[in-house]
């Protein structure tokens, strides 16, 4: 109980001491602000954008294996992409994607896919540069693709080529002006489609790519607009997983169909590529560790001379109040309620000044949510750390002057000038 009310006083000693100190205050208090914000800023940007890009790589699937001809990373081992390995690789196809379905125990469905750009048309708007997605029905189910009105093709639709799509919120909004484009018709091409659904908007990810933009037609009618046997354009097949299916079995059957399919021999290297989110993920660690390091690094420059700052103030505070503390020992007081008295001065400054910068990112993190498609959040996490940070940089700032006022011989201290 006596250490609590001791500490309570050193408390209010502290607050009196800043409140009639303002300048001084506010002076010490900008140093440790900007210490904060800059190194809390940037683990609140780091941690935005990990958070983006890590929910961007799971609307690809957790679970999914992407078969192209194009590998997604460079090999284990190797820094540069080795692009003349593979560009004579043969593109995935259609048919191949079906051979999966039917032979594969690990796979629930497969989808084949891939992407042009054309201009498109309604009435007299059109829009240039539109991506074209041409798929398979199962690309519904593979993507868990989200519909808010109306509805994705058919099976029967994609088989016989019906010429019908689906839109994106954006190509609704600038093609049709914003109205209902549900059985509205538009050229792609100079081929007539039907609108039979609006994906529901999503915005941009963290790599640019959107849902939005994009339009999405049959594989099959798309045949007479785009020569996929003899061009390379992306053509992919997108492989989902049984729910608790193994990875590495899931993988290594696939590439053992595939393998198959384009009759290799047990010597021969594969000419596919089986691209995992995972692989990226990964690469992704090693690059925000890094990241958060070198944050780390640069904002603990900027706390440490905020801790200075505000060193440099508690010596001055301890040199002005010396009388106060001669009298306060020759009434009794101990050493450590004056060690106590200070160190809390030090740690109640600190706290406010990175309250302060906290509060500036959080102004600042609502700025750019809402200025741009980039969203920010503040976490928990991050306001833990930025008081956990202002409260040791105020205890290690604040102890040697402390000790220093603490050590103090009362009958020097009172007869001081």
């Amino acid at each position: 109980m006596l250490l609590i009310r001791l500490t309570f006083e050193s408390l209010s000693f502290a607050f009196n001491s800043l409140r009639a100190n303002k300048l001084r205050t506010l002076l010490s208090l900008l140093g440790i602000t900007i210490g904060i914000f800059a190194i809390i800023s940037v683990f609140t940007v780091i941690d935005s954008l990990e958070r983006g890009i890590r929910e961007s790589l799971s609307g690809l699937g957790s679970n999914m294996i992407y078969v192209a001809k194009w590998p997604w990373t460079p090999p284990e081992g190797e820094t540069e992409y080795p692009w003349w390995r593979y560009m004579n690789r043969p593109s995935p196809e259609l048919e191949e994607a079906e051979e999966i379905v039917r032979r594969a125990n690990t796979v629930e469905n497969a989808a084949f896919l891939f992407g042009f750009s054309r201009t498109v048309q309604a009435g007299s708007d059109n829009m240039d540069n539109v991506t074209v997605m041409a798929t398979t029905h199962a690309m519904y189910d593979v993507w868990n693709l989200d519909v808010e009105k109306g509805r994705y093709f058919t099976e029967s639709e994609m088989r016989n080529g019906t010429p019908v799509a689906v839109i994106g919120a954006d190509i609704e909004k600038e093609l049709f002006s914003g109205m209902n484009a549900l059985d509205r018709v538009m050229k792609i091409q100079g081929h007539k489609f039907r609108v039979i659904g609006v994906y529901r908007r999503k915005g941009q990810d963290a790599f640019g790519n959107t849902m939005d933009k994009n339009i999405h037609i049959s594989v099959m009618k798309s045949m007479n607009m785009v020569d996929i046997r003899n061009r390379d354009i992306g053509q992919t097949i997108c492989i989902k997983a049984r729910p608790n299916v193994d990875s590495e079995r899931f993988k290594a059957e696939i590439e053992g169909i595939m393998r198959t399919l384009r009759r290799l021999k047990p010597v021969e290297d594969n000419d596919f590529a089986l691209n995992e989110v995972s692989l990226i993920s990964s690469r992704f660690d090693q690059f925000f560790k890094v990241f958060n390091m070198a944050g780390a690094i640069i904002g603990g420059f900027s706390i440490l001379v905020g801790g200075f700052g505000i060193a440099n103030i508690m010596f001055v505070s301890v040199k002005e109040r010396t009388k106060i503390i001669g009298i306060q020992k020759s009434l009794g007081a101990k050493r450590y309620f004056i060690l106590l008295e200070f160190i809390f001065e030090a740690i109640v400054l600190s706290v406010i000044g990175g309250l302060v910068g906290l509060l500036l990112i959080y102004i600042g993190t609502l700025i750019i949510t809402y200025s741009t498609e980039f969203e920010i959040t503040l976490t928990v996490v991050n306001i833990i750390k930025g008081l956990v940070i202002s409260s040791v940089i105020g205890f290690l700032a604040g102890f040697m002057p402390a000790r220093s006022a603490a050590r103090l011989d009362p009958v020097i201290a009172i007869n001081s000038l």
